[in-house]
């Protein structure tokens, strides 16, 4: 089967690795503790998506942890504090990314429908190079190995701007971008497909919104689960996604119904 799609993006972890994104959270709990501000799970997600450096530079803009951090170092936090915890949560990311590397549940079928179609595959995210480094060959393993991937800090910026995902159609030599889709379980990542010209595919089951790995997920009550799915759902159609299913297992009939859409002329709103 053939699709008018020129190109594919997906986002990483939540999308299609590590169900539930666990593992920033995991590391960036460390890494404010050992720095002796600690921070909730909650803290942690609100940026989702960014670059590190973004993020960490985001939740210490927080003002209780700003204060947390005044309190302290005696100091307000500034740009030498966001530098020394980005060299110090590489090697704690790393660990925690290849702890959690597992492919989600479709992830693999879903791209080689893809390549069986002529569809390209990219892949961006919030981790540096050096994060993504055991994650690469874990997923090449378990059957899934994008064309391009690009990394944070290989852009001048990182989500929103679209600046990744316009990297990853150079390198494919892929346009136009109205004939793409972008595909991330983040708010941030979904605004960063609308910035280039992108269909957008949100997940809400898988990623960052609901924030559990599937079993906990599952081990919910109905009503518990659904409720949380739907709140993500919600916040991801917010941010402008144009579908929202609840993980990549679930992508296909919508990448089926946009290729519809742009084979009649259509480009994302």
């Amino acid at each position: 089967m053939s699709l008018a799609i020129k190109a594919v993006i997906f986002d990483w972890a939540g999308t299609m690795i590590d169900f539930g994104s666990r593992a920033p959270v995991i590391a960036l709990l460390r890494l404010f503790e050992d720095a002796g501000v600690p921070i909730t799970e909650a803290d942690a997600r609100a940026d989702m998506g960014r670059a590190k450096r973004d993020h960490i530079r985001a939740i210490l803009a927080a003002p209780h942890i700003a204060a947390g951090w005044q309190a302290v170092y005696d100091a307000p936090p500034g740009e030498e504090d966001v530098s020394r915890l980005h060299d110090a949560v590489e090697p704690i990311m790393r660990a925690a990314a290849a702890d959690c590397a597992l492919l989600v549940p479709g992830a693999a079928e879903i791209a080689a429908r893809l390549r069986d179609a002529g569809v390209r595959i990219g892949s961006c995210t919030g981790y540096t190079r050096a994060m993504m480094a055991d994650i690469l060959p874990r997923a090449a393993e378990q059957g899934y190995a994008p064309e391009v991937v690009v990394c944070s800090g290989e852009t001048a910026e990182g989500r929103p701007s679209p600046l990744m995902a316009w990297k990853i159609l150079v390198e494919l030599g892929v346009w136009p971008s109205s004939a793409c889709v972008k595909v991330d379980d983040a708010c941030v990542g979904i605004r960063e497909g609308q910035e280039a010209g992108m269909w957008t595919v949100g997940l809400a089951a898988s990623g960052n919104g609901v924030g559990l790995d599937a079993a906990d997920l599952a081990a919910l009550p109905a009503d518990a689960r659904a409720r949380r799915i739907a709140d993500a759902a919600e916040a991801l159609y917010e941010a402008g996604a144009d579908y929202v299913v609840d993980s990549v297992a679930d992508v296909w009939p919508v990448l089926d119904a946009i290729s519809i859409r742009i084979a009649a002329g259509e480009k994302p709103a």
